[in-house]
C-alpha cells in the first residue's frame, strides 16, 4: 500500500518550512521568495514510516521565473497529488483564503484523494485565524500549526498516522527494500552541464525538471532506483541530483547560497560521486573547485564528460574541430588535459557519455559499483612496504635542508578513505607534489581507481636537549623512536585494520 504524504499550494504559504519540520532536518530551501521550489523533493518520514513530498506553489507567475519552468513544476505538483495517498493542503492563516486557494481545493476534491487542510503560521489565538472561509472550502476540520514555531506539530503527525492507518510490514520476496543497502551516488558540477538530465536517464522518466535556463534546480532531490549490472543482479540505488556548484564569490541571491550549501551537503552523504563535466567547454577552474570538495571530503569520483553525442555528430557532420584529427584523438586529448588539471583525482574513471541519447550511461553505474567494491580492499603490507620502498629508489625525494624524506615502514589503517600509517624520519621533509607521486603510485599498484588516498605520518621523536647527569645520578634513557617499535613488529598484526 502506498504510504506518501504530499504538501501542496500556493506560493509562500510555508509548505517547505512544514516539510522540514515534519522531516526534523533542513532539506528544502525556506525563504520569503515566492516560487524557490521547483522539483519535487521527498524525505523518508521513520516515526511515521511514509514518504512526505515537497512540491512547488501552484499558480506561481514571477517575473524571474520563464513560463516552461512554471509549467514544468506545476508537473511536478501534478505527479506528486497523482502518486501521494495523502495531501496536506496548506493555506496561510494570516491572509486569509484567495481565488487561488479555492481553485486548488476544487481541484483536490475532484481528485477523489484524501485531504487534510491545514492552516499554517497559527502563531497567535485562533481569534486571529479567518476559520470560516476554511470551512467553506469543504475539506474538514482544519489543522491549525506553526511550522516555524512548532505549533500543532504533534496533533499534525497523529492525524496523519491516522488517515494512513497502521503499517503494512512486507515480508521476504514481496518487495521488502532495506535503504540503508542502498548504494548512494549524486552528481555534482557546475550549473546547465547536464545533471537532472542524466538523473533523468537514469531514472528513465522525466522525475527532475530539465531546463536550458542555468540554476533550474534548486534543491538537492534525493531517489531510489534499482539498476541490472553486468552480473545480472539487481542493485539498489539512492540518487541525489544537486543544484549546480557556482563559485562562492559569483553566488547573486540567498536562494543560490542554499542551493550551493545543499550541493555540498550532498557530497556528505554520498557513498560515490559523479563529477559532471562539459564536453564541448571542457574542464574550467570551477570543475577543479568542484572537485576538491569531494576530494575534502574524501568521496570516490567518478568523472562524467556529457554532451559527448554533440561531439561525434561534430566529427560526423562537419569534420569535427581542428587541430583534432578524429573523435578518437579528441577524447584522448580532452582525458589529457583532464588530469593535467584535476591531477588530485589519479586514476579516476573517465566516462564520455550522453544524456540525451542515453550513449554509455549505463556505464556510470558500473564504474560505481566497482568503486564501491574497491573502497573496502585491504592492501597487503608486505606489497605495501616493496612498493614504496620501489617507489622512494625509482624517484627518491628532493633534498631538504640537506636530508631526504624516508619510509621505514607502512601498513594500512583505515578505508573510505584508505588510510596509510608511514614511520619516517621527519614528516616535514615530505613535500605536496612527493606526496601526489606516492599517492598515484599506490593508485595504479594497487588499482585503486578513482578512491582517495591518505597517508598518515608518524616522524621519529626529536631528542630532548641533553642534560648532563651528576656524579651518582643514573643516565636517562634514550628516548625510541615511535617507529623503531613497529618496525620489528610480525607483519601480519598489520593485516587487520584499525576501527
Amino acid at each position: 500500500m502506498s504510504r506518501i504524504v504530499a504538501i501542496v499550494g500556493r506560493p509562500n504559504v510555508g509548505k517547505s518550512r512544514l516539510f522540514n519540520r515534519l522531516a526534523r532536518k533542513r532539506i528544502s530551501i525556506v525563504h520569503d521568495q515566492p516560487g524557490v521550489t521547483r522539483d519535487v523533493i521527498s524525505a523518508e518520514i521513520r516515526d511515521g514510516d511514509y514518504t512526505l513530498l515537497d512540491t512547488g506553489g501552484i499558480g506561481y507567475k514571477g517575473i524571474d521565473t520563464p513560463a516552461a519552468l512554471t509549467k514544468a513544476s506545476e508537473a511536478q505538483v501534478d505527479f506528486a497529488i497523482a502518486t501521494a495517498s495523502l495531501i496536506l493542503f496548506v493555506i496561510d492563516g494570516l491572509s486569509g483564503l484567495s481565488s487561488l486557494d479555492q481553485k486548488i481545493a476544487t481541484m483536490l476534491r475532484k481528485s477523489k484523494k484524501k485531504v487534510r487542510l491545514v492552516i499554517n503560521k497559527a502563531d497567535f489565538d485562533d481569534d486571529k485565524i479567518q476559520l470560516d472561509e476554511a470551512y467553506r472550502l469543504g475539506l474538514g476540520e482544519p489543522l491549525r500549526v506553526s511550522a516555524e514555531h512548532g505549533r500543532g506539530e504533534i496533533e499534525l503527525r497523529a492525524a496523519i498516522s491516522l488517515e494512513l492507518g497502521p503499517l503494512e510490514i512486507p515480508t521476504v520476496g514481496q518487495g521488502a527494500r532495506d535503504p540503508a543497502k542502498a548504494l548512494t551516488v549524486c552528481f555534482i558540477g557546475r550549473p546547465n552541464v547536464g545533471k537532472s538530465s542524466l538523473s533523468n536517464r537514469l531514472l528513465q522518466s522525466d522525475r527532475l525538471i530539465v531546463s536550458d535556463v542555468p540554476g533550474t534546480t534548486r534543491d538537492a532531490v534525493e531517489l531510489d532506483f534499482e539498476f541490472k549490472g553486468r552480473d545480472g543482479k539487481k542493485y539498489p540505488f539512492r540518487l541525489i541530483d544537486t543544484a549546480g556548484i557556482k563559485a562562492a564569490t559569483k553566488l547573486a541571491s540567498p536562494v543560490e547560497y542554499f542551493s550551493r550549501l545543499r550541493s555540498l551537503d550532498a557530497i556528505k552523504q554520498t557513498d560515490v560521486v559523479f563529477l559532471v563535466l562539459d564536453a564541448v567547454e571542457g574542464v574550467t577552474q570551477q570543475d577543479k573547485a568542484i572537485a576538491g570538495e569531494a576530494i575534502q571530503e574524501q568521496k570516490p569520483i567518478v568523472i562524467v564528460v556529457n554532451k559527448w553525442d554533440l561531439i561525434k555528430d561534430a566529427f560526423k557532420s562537419v569534420g569535427g574541430f581542428a587541430p583534432y584529427k578524429s573523435e578518437r584523438d579528441y577524447r584522448e586529448k580532452y582525458e589529457h588535459a583532464l588530469f593535467e588539471r584535476l591531477y588530485f583525482t589519479p586514476g579516476a574513471p573517465v566516462i564520455f557519455v550522453s544524456a540525451m541519447s542515453g550513449y554509455e550511461v549505463d556505464r556510470m553505474l558500473n564504474s560505481a559499483v566497482q568503486l564501491h567494491r574497491t573502497a573496502d580492499a585491504k592492501v597487503p603490507t608486505a606489497k605495501l612496504n616493496q612498493l614504496l620502498t620501489f617507489l622512494t629508489e625509482r624517484t627518491p625525494p628532493p633534498s631538504i635542508g640537506g636530508k631526504r624524506f624516508r619510509v621505514y615502514y607502512a601498513t594500512q589503517t583505515g578505508n573510505r578513505p584508505f588510510r596509510f600509517k608511514l614511520f619516517c624520519n621527519r614528516e616535514e621533509k615530505l613535500t605536496e607534489q612527493y606526496r601526489r607521486y606516492l599517492e598515484a603510485g599506490l593508485v595504479k599498484e594497487f588499482n585503486l581507481n578513482g578512491c582517495p588516498i591518505y597517508f598518515d605520518l608518524v616522524g621519529k621523536e626529536k631528542h630532548a636537549d641533553r642534560v648532563v647527569p651528576q656524579s651518582g645520578e643514573e643516565r636517562p634513557e634514550k628516548p625510541t623512536p615511535k617507529w623503531k617499535a613497529r618496525e620489528s613488529d610480525d607483519d601480519s598484526s598489520h593485516e587487520t585494520l584499525e576501527d
